[in-house]
């Protein structure tokens, strides 16, 4: 590990720290105070084409678990969202916006019902369990509230199926997209969900016995080894080609989940009873004006950036870049972006502007990001 990151209490290890130390990793960032492996010694783009073609291991520990239980949970978690939670059934996994009183987004993450009176929050980068905890305090709920010791370990890629299956057994193929069962592993039962931040198909092992962190990986780890098994972790490149949205980034408390493209998450018939559905409902008549939208862009190749750059049509501002990568396989420059209303139209013509002041001619298109035909004229 780099003797600059200092790790303590604050910033915590995980169940696979030592073995993502002992495959090389060279870079670490911090995720809901855990570690997160970025980087292997490998770039960004012999990744995603690993990604692309065979199998990951990745430590994604720091997607922690908010644990909301007791008789009044399945209240308290859809006061957190204007996701319509009532015909959910136990063993699903829902991606679900979490808003505050003026529909900003607090995080967005996958809830897994685990019970009806219990459920997961598998959640990004910002204090859920405080405000779940705020607010049945102010509701006066029965619930307990906690952050389970649960580290998530992610198997990702076109491989990822026949790995499991070896080491978990026929069953776990079976798993429908977004749903989890349990599953044994030397004696335990461990929740799987087939699931994961990619989109090139795999699974998420929900490890709650830190002691057996080592053994999960090496089992997985010796199994695929004729598969071409490594260490990974999400790759910006693929990410941003597959539309996958990261709050911090593309989304914040500043945006409501309409303008981050979220509105088949969202009930606004007035029937949720969720916080901030008023204000949400008033945004939905009145219109947003601003979306995320991607957008292609000329020239020579980005380094993978997640700083603002602005978005200029005829001398007015049209928006801003939240993360520009370098395609490798559509050979041209991506970036997901906010856009302004006025501007936001498939194959409109936007001018990026890099740091240097410098831009690029560039247009809007739909996500995901597909194959095109040519290139930018």
């Amino acid at each position: 590990m780099s003797s600059s990151l200092f790790v303590s209490r604050r910033n915590r290890r995980t169940p696979f720290t030592d073995r993502i130390e002992a495959h090389g990793v060279t870079g670490f960032s911090i995720v809901n105070h855990t570690l997160l492996p970025k980087s292997f010694g490998r770039s960004v783009e012999e990744d995603y084409w690993h990604l692309r073609e065979h199998v990951q291991l990745w430590d994604v520990s720091c997607q922690r678990q908010v644990e909301i239980q007791g008789k009044d949970a399945k209240k308290l978690v859809q006061r957190m969202t204007p996701r319509d939670l009532s015909k959910a059934e136990v063993g699903q996994c829902l991606y679900a916006p979490l808003i505050d009183e003026n529909a900003g987004m607090i995080n967005d993450p996958v809830i897994l019902k685990r019970a009806e009176d219990w459920y997961w929050m598998s959640i990004a980068d910002s204090d859920v369990l405080l405000w779940a905890k705020g607010l049945s305090l102010g509701m006066d709920l029965e619930v307990q509230i906690q952050e389970p010791d649960v580290s998530p370990l992610a198997v990702q890629g076109p491989k990822a199926e026949i790995l499991m299956s070896r080491v978990f057994g026929k069953p776990v193929t079976m798993l429908k997209f977004f749903h989890f069962g349990e599953y044994s592993f030397e004696g335990r039962k461990l929740v799987i969900a087939r699931s994961g931040y990619s989109r090139q198909g795999g699974f998420e092992i929900y490890l709650d016995q830190t002691a057996m962190g080592g053994k999960l990986w090496d089992t997985l780890w010796e199994a695929g080894k004729d598969l071409e098994v490594s260490p990974g972790c999400p790759n910006l490149i693929e990410r941003v080609e597959g539309g996958l949205l990261s709050y911090g980034n593309e989304m914040t408390r500043e945006n409501n989940p309409l303008e981050c493209n979220l509105e088949r998450y969202c009930n606004l018939d007035g029937t949720i009873d969720c916080v901030g559905m008023t204000r949400l409902r008033e945004v939905a008549k009145k219109g947003i004006q601003q979306r995320i939208r991607g957008i292609v862009f000329e020239g020579e190749a980005s380094p993978p950036c997640g700083f603002p750059w602005p978005l200029i049509h005829d001398a007015q501002k049209a928006g801003y870049t939240t993360t520009v990568v370098w395609s490798p396989r559509l050979k041209t420059n991506l970036a997901l972006a906010m856009v302004r209303k006025e501007f936001w139209a498939t194959n409109q013509e936007l001018l990026v502007e890099l740091p240097d002041g410098t831009q690029r001619k560039g247009f809007v298109t739909d996500l995901p990001f597909k194959e095109m035909a040519g290139t930018i004229g």
